[in-house]
């Protein structure tokens, strides 16, 4: 014959831990959808980073001068850098020059380590590093459009 003791002890225990399942599931079922939610508002802010991202690779001058001014760090500078990407754009350095804004001889000393652009050069610079071939020559070809509309016909 079983001992009183063990039997109401063996009952305590099973109903404790009903009542307590009952209590629990209303929180896990909240941490569930709390969670749904993070992940849901971390996939939204990945695509909106993507967005960004392809927008000011788009933008280029003033925009990108901004972003790194409110980074509060300046865009670092490497003439090997500069010229392995001028060169994979497949550009001359006047028509780097033409998207930075400068002259072909200040592309050419920034390479050679003569001089170094300041910072608001550096600042396009960098913004120029997320742009491929194509992008690049529809710049230029804009730039040299506008350049060709601005002079005066004599």
């Amino acid at each position: 014959m079983p001992n009183i003791g063990n039997v109401l002890k063996q009952e305590i225990v099973r109903l404790s831990r009903r009542e307590s399942r009952s209590q629990v599931d209303a929180t896990r079922k909240a941490t569930i959808r709390h969670r749904r939610e993070i992940a849901a508002l971390k996939r939204d802010m990945v695509q909106l980073e993507r967005q960004v991202a392809l927008l000011s690779r788009r933008t280029l001058g003033a925009q990108a001068i901004v972003a790194a001014d409110t980074n509060g760090k300046s865009a670092r500078f490497s003439a090997k850098g500069l010229r392995v990407h001028r060169e994979r754009l497949g550009l001359s350095a006047d028509d780097f020059g033409k998207l930075l804004g400068v002259s072909a001889q200040s592309i050419y000393n920034w390479e050679q380590e003569k001089a170094r652009p300041r910072a608001e050069l550096r600042a396009k610079v960098a913004a120029l590093r997320g742009i491929g071939k194509r992008d690049a020559k529809s710049r230029l070809e804009h730039l040299v459009a506008a350049a060709k509309r601005a002079r005066p016909k004599s």
